[in-house]
């Protein structure tokens, strides 16, 4: 039986659920794949901790000072580096530095935050295919909604004539309460940030930013493009007003805040805004926290799926998926 050894860089609520998750999924890993695959390294922004002989979930509370950083990964003989650090796209945030060092390494990486991939999302692609690493973003591009996939594997051989994505929670539950319960803008964000699934500083996600980049994600890992923030036209709901909810009840409408991927004449085009279904479209029954995509293509028509995932335990399963395809491809000897 082959070892796996696995370095989580970002020890939040996110790298934490993911690396517990690992752990309870051992079993798994040794009867599907033949592989012993064990956490070494584990580190946040300050502190970390360390063993060859792999690391059990009462490890993660001793996180020694020091301890982290590219060279803290690469120095604990990982082969896959699952990166959940903080993001931030307008830098790279600190996930950029393991990334790169980890790929340059030919070391695997599956990514769970946006930034790093917005920022140099084609330099760590080339870096990628350099070394013969494998680079795996499903929890970065919309976390338990399938999107990469979906584009990767089960539309395989088909043309996408567009895509749509309603691709945050926090904005959707925001459009919901406020036209299902007559909730104002305001009030409809401190219950959610009193909820805990609103940031207490909201505006990556109000104003449309989070969404634009997952729909980039989407766009240049999922259908080979290279666009950037630049190139997107981005609205979010914060100008949203009583009036406008009003009118689309009036009418039957249902509003959602979209990423959309469109093809005119031969060049991608990607926007964000509001836009509103009537009850019937798929888009008007994703409530709440709900995420969802439909791409349209040639071939197969129209493919919509749902997600209603609990978080962070969401976002750690599509990582851990990501790690399943890593080890599926290795055992093959080959990478993809």
């Amino acid at each position: 039986m082959r070892t796996v050894k696995v370095a989580v860089a970002g020890f939040g609520g996110v790298g934490r659920a993911t690396a517990t998750l690992l752990l309870s999924r051992r079993e798994r890993y040794r009867r599907v794949h033949g592989a012993d695959v064990r956490i070494v390294a584990a580190c946040g922004s300050s502190a970390g901790v360390a063993d060859p002989a792999g690391l059990e979930a009462e490890r993660f509370d001793a996180l020694k000072d020091g301890l982290t950083g590219p060279d803290f990964v690469a120095a604990s003989g990982a082969d896959i580096l699952i990166e959940a650090g903080p993001t931030d796209f307008r830098t790279g945030g600190p996930g950029l530095a393991y990334i790169r060092s980890a790929l340059s390494a030919g070391r695997d990486a599956v990514v769970i935050s946006k930034g790093a991939l917005i920022h140099s999302g084609r330099e760590l692609r080339e870096s990628a295919q350099v070394s013969g690493a494998m680079l795996k973003i499903s929890g970065a591009a919309a976390a338990a909604l399938p999107t990469i996939d979906l584009l990767d594997n089960s539309l395989t051989g088909c043309k996408v004539l567009g895509v749509d994505g309603v691709l945050n929670a926090t904005t959707n539950h925001l459009l919901d309460a406020m036209t299902t319960r007559g909730l104002g803008f305001e009030q409809a964000l401190r219950e959610a940030q009193a909820g805990g699934f609103a940031e207490a500083d909201p505006r990556n996600d109000v104003e449309g930013w989070d969404t634009a980049c997952k729909l980039l994600l989407i766009a240049n890992f999922g259908l080979g493009a290279d666009l950037t923030m630049h190139d997107l036209a981005v609205e979010g709901i914060q100008s949203v007003t009583a009036g406008d909810v009003a009118a689309w009840r009036a009418a039957g409408l249902v509003p959602k805040l979209v990423g959309t991927i469109a093809f005119e004449g031969g060049v991608i085009r990607a926007s964000v805004g509001v836009r509103t279904y009537p009850p019937t479209d798929p888009f008007a029954q994703v409530r709440g926290k709900a995420k969802a995509i439909r791409i349209m293509t040639d071939g197969m028509g129209e493919t919509v799926a749902i997600s209603n995932g609990a978080e962070p335990l969401a976002t750690a399963a599509a990582a851990l998926k990501d790690l399943e395809h890593i080890l599926v491809a290795r055992a093959k000897g080959r990478s993809s």
